[in-house]
């Protein structure tokens, strides 16, 4: 059975602000093998990391990440204190580490224009010592990204799907994200978020899924060790 590699989602969000560097200095420095995140793009164009479209949530601002520069977004601040991330800062971090990269582009509500390009390049940048896994839950983001390079490796996000393997292989996917496992006539590459529950942990694990997200990758890289020995 090939080893299900565990995703640290938004870093370690039961420990550090979510998608905040310190939560990804932790993961890189404390036996992690995966991360997840997300990108956006401000005002002027420049690529951080951050889940919702809003600042709302994970800052002490307001208001939509597309409706502020670089310059005014990082005035704002996460629960640590440290400013929204940019994806070049992440990087620094990640770049030529042991580990796996799930990069998430967040268009599904907002698709702003231009994210695939400017990641992509951004992205070429750096040295990885796995290529970068790029997913959205938006198709057309993906179709535009495999036009500028197919060369990546592109997935899926779904909460579900029929037929998961029949279109991966007909859109050049390299595999599906869906939130519940999904069962297939046909070998699909599949990684479910967000795993918390340590019962379908050790059940998904035992079905032997590529991947796990998960807030706590700790516990969950405890049982899918056990499940797998």
């Amino acid at each position: 059975m090939k080893k299900t590699i565990i995703f640290a989602h938004r870093g370690y969000p039961v420990k550090f602000a979510e998608n905040s560097l310190e939560g990804f200095r932790y993961v890189v420095s404390h036996g992690g093998e995966g991360v997840e995140f997300d990108v956006h793009l401000t005002k002027d164009g420049v690529p951080v990391v951050m889940h919702d479209e809003k600042i709302d949530r994970t800052t002490d601002g307001k208001g939509y990440i597309k409706d502020y520069t670089l310059a005014e977004i990082r005035k704002f601040h996460l629960a640590n204190g440290e400013p929204v991330p940019k994806l070049s800062e992440l990087f620094d971090v990640l770049q030529d580490k042991d580990l796996y990269i799930n990069l998430e582009f967040k268009t599904n509500k907002v698709h702003d224009q231009g994210i695939e390009k400017t990641v992509l390049d951004l992205a070429k940048k750096y040295h990885f010592v796995h290529p970068i896994i790029f997913s959205s839950f938006n198709y057309e983001t993906l179709k535009i990204a495999q036009k500028l390079d197919a060369d990546e490796e592109y997935c899926y996000l779904v909460k579900g799907l029929k037929h998961p393997a029949e279109i991966a292989k007909k859109n050049h996917f390299a595999g599906i994200h869906p939130e519940h496992y999904l069962r297939s006539s046909q070998p699909v590459t599949e990684r479910i978020w967000t795993v918390d529950n340590s019962w379908l942990a050790k059940h998904y694990c035992k079905l032997g899924v590529a991947g796990l997200f998960t807030n706590d990758y700790k516990k969950i890289m405890r049982i899918r060790d056990e499940v797998q020995k």
